[in-house]
């Protein structure tokens, strides 16, 4: 089963520079969970007539969201995180906005695992969302990771928000600190690794150089100034079904890039 996970930055933008059907033509994943859509399923002229399609989207128009596209029908599909944990970890609005209304959690049960997507609010250039990060949301959405655990393994995919250790951003010395590779940042993604997850890409690629995000300025892409930002966790009982792992950086359309997994299941 192959598993893709994209942050299209606007999925009619993407449709429109005629780059995303190529994309599904070429690779055909099984699943496929997009962050930041920034629109509703009524707006999308994407027609994929192999696909169910299951969206998140945010309240605000042209704003983040999240969407499943399967080949494989879900048991199942939740939106956002439940009640009970947004309560228990207070994930609540800041001057932003509320993440809960942001569409950027959506989950899909299937079979033998559930698939979850999630888009992480970002720290902003003055760190002001990184106490919602730390506090909040990051603790939050690894509660719900564990609870669906609980029932059967998971895989967590989507744009994190954060560059983990040192090899995944192209300039650690200059960034560090600053919105993505803050200490807060990283440790929330470290916790998902001590709650028992696996960053799935570091199981076959270790170093740097292998980025999924690019800024649009001074030809970053080209040059490859890069962060590996998007992921694909699993739960540690599915750590040996997992045969490959892969960053797609040819795949253009975005400032992201398709992360993807192959899962024998």
């Amino acid at each position: 089963m192959k598993i893709y996970a994209w942050n299209v930055n606007g999925i009619r933008a993407v449709h429109n520079k005629k780059l995303f059907l190529p994309f599904i033509e070429k690779h055909k994943p099984d699943i496929l969970g997009l962050g930041e859509t920034k629109a509703k399923q009524d707006q999308s002229e994407v027609d994929l007539p192999d696909y169910k399609e299951f969206w998140n989207s945010a309240e605000k128009p042209g704003y983040s969201g999240t969407a499943i596209f399967s080949k494989v029908e879900p048991l199942e599909v939740e939106h956002g995180l439940p009640k009970s944990i947004i309560d228990k970890y207070k994930v609540t609005g800041d001057i932003y906005g509320d993440p809960n209304k942001e569409g950027r959690v959506i989950a899909a049960e299937y079979d033998k695992f559930f698939y979850v997507v999630v888009y992480t609010p970002n720290a902003k250039d003055d760190l002001s969302r990184v106490p919602l990060r730390h506090k909040h949301w990051d603790p939050a959405f690894l509660a719900y990771a564990k609870q669906l655990e609980k029932k059967k393994p998971v895989v967590f995919s989507g744009d994190l928000n954060v560059a983990h250790t040192e090899d995944d951003l192209a300039r650690p010395k200059e960034n560090d600190g600053k919105k993505g590779f803050t200490k807060e940042e990283r440790e929330g993604f470290q916790n998902f690794l001590d709650g028992g997850f696996v960053d799935t890409f570091r199981m076959f690629t270790k170093g740097n150089g292998y980025y999924s995000w690019w800024t649009h300025w001074a030809n970053a892409r080209a040059r490859n100034i890069g962060w590996r930002i998007d992921y694909i966790l699993v739960s540690k009982s599915l750590k040996s079904k997992v045969k490959s792992a892969q960053i797609h950086a040819d795949v253009m359309g975005s400032d992201h890039c398709p992360v993807s997994i192959e899962l024998d299941i």
